[in-house]
């Protein structure tokens, strides 16, 4: 079954290498010609092959991934995720530009203030008049297609993800990615399970 789309959504750029802490990725750039938005693939090892590819679909999160925030566990299931590629010695993750499951960095923001007044992550984006998540995955689609990808062995604690995937045509099983939490997060990753219904380990 082919993959291919008559209109890729977005389109490669370029690549080049980048040494992280874990191993040298290739780094693959793309843009998104409707939103103006790049977005980039790291890729380790032989992923072309037909064999199902350890993978992570990461959404931009500026204040976790750069900022170190612990308010999310974002920063930590990027590092978690690399390093496990690592590891393995192949995969592939891709890091989408879909700050704050879709809302944007300052509407993100203005979510944390709400939050900060009691409204947990899901009713923050109620009030701010957003739905749960809104974020796309068709997007991964045509990346993945660049690499040759359809099979996908994915980290996530997320049941849609897999559901997009697998209405996109692409194989998708589930590989936990779990995070210590902390007192900062714990509520996040309360609501994440109870509200968006993530997936966790009973404790």
């Amino acid at each position: 079954m082919s993959l291919t789309t008559s209109a890729p959504i977005v389109e490669y750029a370029s690549s080049c290498e980048l040494p992280t802490p874990w191993a040298t990725f290739e780094l693959h750039a793309f843009l998104e010609p409707h939103t103006g938005k790049e977005h980039l693939a790291l890729t380790l090892g032989e992923i072309g092959n037909g064999a199902p590819v350890l993978s992570r679909l990461h959404s931009e999160c500026l204040t976790g991934d750069t900022l170190f925030s612990q308010r999310c566990d974002c920063g930590a299931q990027l590092e978690g995720a690399l390093r496990k590629i690592a590891q393995e010695g192949r995969g592939i993750l891709l890091y989408l530009r879909q700050e704050g499951r879709g809302i944007g960095l300052i509407n993100k923001i203005r979510a944390y203030k709400l939050q900060e007044n009691g409204a947990d992550t899901v009713e923050a984006n109620h009030e701010l008049g957003f739905a749960d998540d809104l974020r796309s995955y068709a997007i991964c689609l045509p990346m993945l297609e660049h690499f040759g990808i359809q099979s996908l062995q994915l980290m996530t604690n997320n049941p849609r993800k897999i559901d997009a995937l697998k209405n996109l045509g692409i194989d998708a099983e589930r590989i936990e990615l779990i995070t210590k939490s902390n007192n900062f997060n714990a509520r996040y990753l309360a609501t994440k399970a109870s509200k968006l219904g993530h997936l966790f380990p009973k404790t």
